[in-house]
């Protein structure tokens, strides 16, 4: 393996090492520690996401300097290590707050969902490029679909509708950008569009069974306003509203004492984790809100130029898959956080706490910069 890898350095080009894309790594996992120490004072999460920080930064430089080529020669293996982690969750996994997602791993809880999602990409991304002259038949699409599933129905068991949700999407993307003839996906959209109209009428009933209780509430009671019930399921969204909107121009400063600031009140649950960027909102204010979201678009439109001048088939839809997994993310959490979306568990990439989601993004951040280091070889 190692010997792999260094043969492979001598054919990398320092100028096609991706610096832009490091710095803005880094800038928004600066602002996710700071906030993060804001947002839990007292205790050690800070330095928790420290570690995961470092952690991550040793998994990106080992993922930078190996080929892609070479790990996605395994991805039948990591599709096998994917499906494995996610069943030890259901039989070894520890519960919080109704929901079984995580391995107690005694110094930290690892969520092996988060790794799941890189996987996934790897997995989907070189299963298409290996029947790249098969890609229209229905063997190929039924297969990858079944195998697809597999993985999405465990994670939706744990449960965490709101992760199936984020990688289905991703995983359409890679579909459609695999070059899928636009008869076929015109087809699917005639065929589904109607099939997830009725299936979300039957979702929205009382007694479907198709949602948890909870997934029910908070649903229903985004929408619904005449009652106390939908009142206290929207109390949080309501409070990060509140929070964000008073942060003004500039904040009201990190670590601050602020009488009227919601998360000095303790107003707001989870507030280093899914409910993050309203804490940049408030102590940070637009400018801190604009600049993480700035530099999550940069993140993925490096992700994006980096995959339109990727080697091969597989390396771009890794990049393109990554990107829209980074987007969609990010759009779903800051959603929540904004009041545009029903409360959901996702959380913010590089700025929420969370040692395995960090570490498992910066893994993709270092298998982009791998592709963008071969960008100079010619198309497969």
């Amino acid at each position: 393996m190692f010997k792999k890898i260094r043969d492979s350095i001598k054919d990398y080009k320092l100028s096609n090492l991706n610096f832009r894309l490091i710095v803005y790594v880094f800038a928004i996992t600066l602002i996710g520690i700071f906030t993060i120490g804001s947002a839990t004072e007292g205790e050690n999460y800070q330095f928790r996401q420290i570690i995961g920080m470092i952690l991550g930064l040793l998994a990106l430089i080992f993922f930078a300097l190996l080929s892609y080529k070479l790990l996605f020669k395994f991805y039948w293996a990591l599709y096998g290590v994917t499906i494995v982690l996610l069943l030890l969750v259901m039989i070894l996994g520890t519960v919080n707050k109704g929901a079984k997602r995580w391995i107690d791993l005694g110094f930290t809880q690892f969520q092996p969902s988060e790794i799941a999602k890189i996987f996934i990409i790897i997995f989907v991304a070189t299963f298409l490029y290996k029947r790249r002259e098969t890609l229209n038949t229905f063997k190929t699409l039924a297969s990858i679909v079944l195998l697809a599933l597999i993985p999405f129905a465990l994670i939706y068991e744990q449960p965490d509708l709101s992760t199936t949700i984020v990688i289905f999407i991703t995983f359409c993307a890679i579909m459609f950008l695999s070059g899928i003839h636009y008869k076929i996906i015109t087809g699917v959209l005639v065929i589904s569009i109607p099939i997830l109209c009725v299936l979300g009428y039957f979702v929205i009933q009382p007694d479907s069974g198709i949602l948890e209780e909870y997934q029910y509430n908070r649903i229903i009671g985004f929408f619904q306003e005449d009652n106390e019930e939908a009142e206290a399921i929207r109390y949080q969204q309501e409070n990060s509203l509140l929070a964000i909107g008073s942060g003004g121009l500039t904040g009201k400063g990190l670590d601050n004492s602020t009488v009227t600031s919601v998360k000095n009140g303790n107003f707001l649950s989870e507030s280093h984790t899914d409910f993050i960027f309203t804490i940049v909102g408030e102590e940070l204010g637009f400018i801190g809100g604009a600049a993480v979201i700035i530099l999550l678009f940069l993140i993925i439109m490096e992700c994006f130029i980096t995959g339109s001048r990727a080697p091969t088939m597989n390396g771009k839809l890794f990049c393109f898959g990554f990107g829209v997994l980074i987007g969609v993310q990010s759009f779903v959490n800051i959603a929540v956080a904004t009041m545009l979306l029903p409360n959901t568990g996702v959380t913010l990439p590089f700025v929420s706490y969370g040692l395995t989601s960090l570490v498992s993004m910066y893994c993709g951040i270092g298998i982009v910069l791998n592709i963008g280091l071969q960008r100079n070889k010619a198309l497969l």
